[in-house]
């Protein structure tokens, strides 16, 4: 699989396990330590999947996540918010647009599998909305690495847990 993956988290041990698994499985991934940085990067960055933490400095995951769909150049990336999250975040996530949601702690393959979904189907409604549809073909970039998606949620959007554990004792 392959696929240019922005992981925005700002534990620094999360970011890296989440870089580790999906650089092992193929994916290029650049991080971002909280949803301010996150803003600053994604146009250089142009990913093909976005993943959030929600509880972050300066700007969480669920306000990030709404300035990605409230932005033309950003509101089609497919978006999977990768937290310990509560049901109201859930649904808050739901109502601004976020495709997927993988509990913390995680499976790195179900974290693998989750993103490889995303790319795969933001590619194929990219490929459906053709080279005049998408943000991000500017540059002619077409094989996805544009920030490709429709904004229908993916599969109804997806919640997983599993069980990798780690113990945030610094926000690091």
């Amino acid at each position: 699989m392959s696929g240019r993956i922005l992981v925005v988290d700002d534990n620094k041990v999360i970011r890296q396990l989440i870089r580790v698994n999906l650089e092992l499985e193929g994916f290029e991934v650049v991080t971002a330590a909280d949803g301010a940085e996150c803003l600053d990067v994604v146009h250089h960055v142009r990913p093909d999947v976005v993943t959030l933490d929600v509880v972050m400095p300066r700007l969480n995951g669920l306000h990030t996540a709404a300035r990605l769909r409230s932005d033309p150049r950003t509101w089609d990336i497919p978006i999977a918010i990768v937290s310990a999250c509560t049901q109201g975040e859930v649904d808050n996530g739901e109502s601004v647009g976020v495709d997927a949601f993988l509990a913390k702690p995680f499976e790195p393959a179900e974290l693998v599998r989750i993103v490889g979904m995303l790319v795969r189907e933001g590619r194929q409604r990219q490929r459906e909305r053709g080279p005049e549809g998408g943000a991000g073909e500017e540059d002619g970039e077409s094989d996805g690495g544009g920030g490709a998606a429709g904004r229908a949620a993916p599969s109804g959007g997806v919640a997983a847990s599993g069980g990798v554990g780690m113990v945030d004792t610094g926000g690091e």
